[in-house]
């Protein structure tokens, strides 16, 4: 029992990584109806330029949180230079240059920083507990109140605030927003920069649980994208939700299952997705979409 409480443990903390990711493409979704297959690079770069700040001297602290402004200036830029051009065109036309943008990042990184693995410091000093035989680590619960704190941050803006008010009402009908006065334009900026800015949060706490190098967020994305297939494409919630449980899944199979190995264990958090989609396509916590006719 002990080693399932470690495991559940383990997976709960990688999950709230797929979280932090998965909420910054729910963000997106929600505000442009795009899935940003760039979102995991975008993190990548905005990890690297907090990192080469604190090799330069920088307090690791600001380092990070410099990392985390360059991911809103980044979903911003992005947003109105680059998507905006093709937003009111055919979604697959926005789906190919996500992609793009996926490429240009990955190999510009790599370009700039090269393709060793560097090591990124942790946030928090390392210190482990014990409490009836299983170990609950420093960066674990950081990493868990770093969720909670961009949980409820994203809900108190989107439900309870004017401006999460007009970026909802933009998403759900931009005409008619623009029609009462909202700059939809400058909302979609927000909600990618906000993206951007999530997304950052994410790639640093990968970065300093595990390694940075150009290709460390591809898997992470995959687990994000169906952990929020899974909770549902419009609920923060969800993600958060589709984020631990893809976590502790991965992390069971990994233990209980090993004949899958490392590269396999993917395959079933991955199928419960699908079953989930058979029985109910909007994910746990999606809603479905209405049309008046």
């Amino acid at each position: 029992m002990t080693v399932l409480l470690q495991q559940i443990l383990s997976g709960i903390a990688a999950g709230a990584i797929y979280a932090s990711i998965g909420i910054a493409l729910v963000l997106i979704f929600r505000s442009t109806g795009i899935a940003n297959f760039a979102q995991g690079e975008m993190a990548m770069v905005s990890t690297y330029i907090a990192w080469q700040l604190s090799v330069w001297g920088l307090p690791l602290v600001i380092a990070a949180l410099s990392g985390v402004v360059f991911g809103v200036a980044l979903g911003v830029f992005t947003e109105r230079f680059v998507v905006r051009r093709v937003e009111t065109g055919p979604h697959l036309n926005a789906v190919i240059l996500t992609f793009g943008l996926f490429l240009i990042f990955n190999q510009t990184a790599a370009v700039i920083w090269h393709s060793t693995s560097q090591r990124f410091p942790s946030l928090v000093a390392a210190h482990t507990w014990q409490v009836f035989g299983i170990y609950f680590s420093s960066d674990v619960i950081f990493m868990l109140a770093v969720l909670m704190v961009e949980s409820v941050g994203i809900y108190v803006l989107l439900q309870r605030t004017r401006i999460g008010l007009w970026m909802r009402a933009s998403a759900a009908n931009p005409e008619s927003a623009a029609l009462v006065g909202i700059d939809v334009q400058r909302m979609l900026m927000l909600g990618w920069g906000l993206a951007g800015g999530f997304g950052a949060i994410g790639g640093i706490l990968i970065a300093s649980r595990t390694f940075l190098e150009p290709n460390m967020m591809s898997g992470v994305l995959l687990y994000a994208f169906a952990a929020i297939v899974l909770g549902g494409l419009t609920s923060v919630f969800g993600a958060v939700v589709g984020g631990l449980i893809i976590g502790i899944l991965e992390n069971l199979v990994g233990t209980y299952v090993p004949f899958l190995g490392p590269d396999l264990k993917a395959v079933v958090p991955l199928t419960v997705v699908v079953l989930v989609l058979l029985v109910r396509p909007t994910g746990l916590f999606g809603t479905p979409e209405r049309i008046r006719v």
